[in-house]
């Protein structure tokens, strides 16, 4: 039975708490519940399909619905991602997908929320607005999709990057999921990079430390469950070949993509710019 999913936690399987040589996970969290998991080496990554890297996934109540614990989330989601930034350098903020598909426009909505600052020092003046001026130099580009541009989204990426030269790379995008209970449910934060489109059977080049030449931290949400996996799950059996297959996204999936966008993005804010509160975050 083949699993389609972008989800660490889920290509785990019945192991998740650990017992695959090479791997290791931990449970712990407040506001989420956090999986952490470690593979050493690409080797011990091939049991699960995953490179080698830390993999944490955020368990919550619907990210579609807004939650009384909104500003305990964003916090401990940024407290998380802080953990893997370098603690000086431009970070460059990428939003994959597509805005004009409403499943995959995670990244984009969640990039027009995030505080751009690189350019501020050469653009105001000395000793106009400090606060703004001590904030880290972040960039953002929001870089649609092959259909769009014509240009693979990491030669793009790869270009931007070679002109700013980021002390790393924070990528946003839609993935895929196994299970109908982690739809729109569940945040996946890694080291290890990402391939778009891979959750879908449409893997784009990668975007990681080999090709970019930064540490990139990718962070995503599945609002998309392949047909297939679900009934395979369900069932134990696999789906006779040549049967039609469909990708599947909630009804609210409007409501569930800009509520996470605003999340993440707040927690993307507050991770990159510890002088800001809860306040200013949400404001942006």
């Amino acid at each position: 039975m083949q699993i389609r999913t972008d989800l660490a936690l889920e290509r785990m399987g019945s192991n998740q708490t650990g017992g695959l040589p090479g791997i290791h996970s931990t449970i712990r969290g407040d506001a989420f519940r956090i999986t952490d998991i470690r593979i050493d080496d690409d080797k011990s990554g091939e049991r699960i399909g995953k490179p080698a890297g830390r993999y944490l996934t955020l368990e919550t109540a619907a990210l579609s619905r807004f939650s009384d614990r909104y500003q305990d989330m964003a916090e401990e989601f940024a407290a998380e991602l802080s953990a893997f930034l370098p603690e000086e350098g431009t970070v460059l903020v990428v939003g994959l997908g597509n805005r004009a598909i409403t499943p995959d426009a995670l990244g984009p909505r969640t990039a027009g929320k995030v505080l751009a600052t690189r350019h501020l020092k050469s653009e105001l003046m000395e000793g106009e607005a400090d606060f703004l001026t001590s904030l880290r130099p972040v960039s953002v580009l929001t870089s649609g999709v092959l259909g769009q541009t014509g240009m693979e989204t990491a030669e793009i990426v790869s270009a931007v990057c070679r002109k700013i030269e980021p002390s790393a790379v924070v990528a946003v995008d839609a993935l895929a999921c196994a299970d109908l209970e982690r739809l729109g449910t569940t945040i996946q934060m890694c080291d290890s990079g990402i391939c778009p489109g891979s959750g879908v059977n449409n893997r784009r080049k990668e975007l990681s430390r080999r090709t970019l030449g930064a540490p990139v931290i990718a962070v995503g949400v599945p609002t998309v469950v392949d047909l297939h996996t679900v009934v395979e799950g369900f069932t134990g059996q696999s789906v006779p070949a040549g049967r039609p297959n469909l990708m599947v996204t909630p009804r609210d999936i409007d409501r569930l993509i800009d509520h996470a966008a605003g999340m993440i993005s707040c927690g993307i804010n507050l991770a990159l710019h510890p002088e800001l509160t809860f306040a200013d975050a949400e404001s942006l």
